[in-house]
């Protein structure tokens, strides 16, 4: 069975809010996270992972479109 994690996203329309996502077999999360907006995936913004000390975190990247 996968384990899963809570992420924080931070920064972007997004910022403050955390997302709980699947580990992969290295115990690793997904490298991105495709955030939905109001309208669905045209108001989609892309998260990246990166590391924070010993903690991950989704920083923003941009809007998908």
């Amino acid at each position: 069975m996968s384990s899963t994690v809570r992420i924080p996203l931070a920064d972007g329309p997004a910022d403050g809010e955390a997302v709980d996502v699947e580990l992969d077999s290295n115990d690793r999360p997904p490298l991105t996270h495709h955030h939905l907006g109001p309208q669905g995936l045209a108001d989609a913004h892309i998260y990246e992972l990166e590391s924070a000390g010993d903690q991950w975190r989704y920083r923003w990247r941009g809007p998908v479109l």
